[in-house]
């Protein structure tokens, strides 16, 4: 489910595109069956390009990528964290709408 804006995030190079990324990161963590999950796409893939060259976007397929799923105790999805100087700066677990996911892109600004 990548795009133009968003990227493909992966146990194998999360720490590389996340952990030592030079901007902030929003960290979707998803599942194709997921239906919430689903529903955001769409909101963090328009809000990835309003935000682009100041906040990278890219999502965790919790099926094909345990490992990173594990390490940063995702027992829920969707959850989406925002990912700064290698430290989680904030955390949304659920939907919501744009509004919302906005306040949280800020919080890695």
């Amino acid at each position: 489910m990548a795009s133009d804006n968003l990227l493909e995030i992966t146990d194998d190079n999360f720490e590389k595109e996340v952990i030592a990324s030079e901007l902030p990161v929003v960290v979707d963590f998803w599942a194709t069956w997921c239906a919430p999950c689903l529903a955001i796409g769409p909101i963090l893939e328009e809000l990835a390009g309003e935000y682009q060259g100041r906040i990278k976007v890219g999502k965790v397929d919790v099926d094909h990528n345990r490992k990173v799923a594990m390490k940063y105790m995702v027992r829920s999805i969707p959850t989406v964290l925002v990912v700064k100087g290698g430290r989680v700066v904030g955390q949304q677990i659920g939907s919501g709408g744009k509004a919302a996911f906005k306040k949280l892109f800020d919080k890695g600004l």
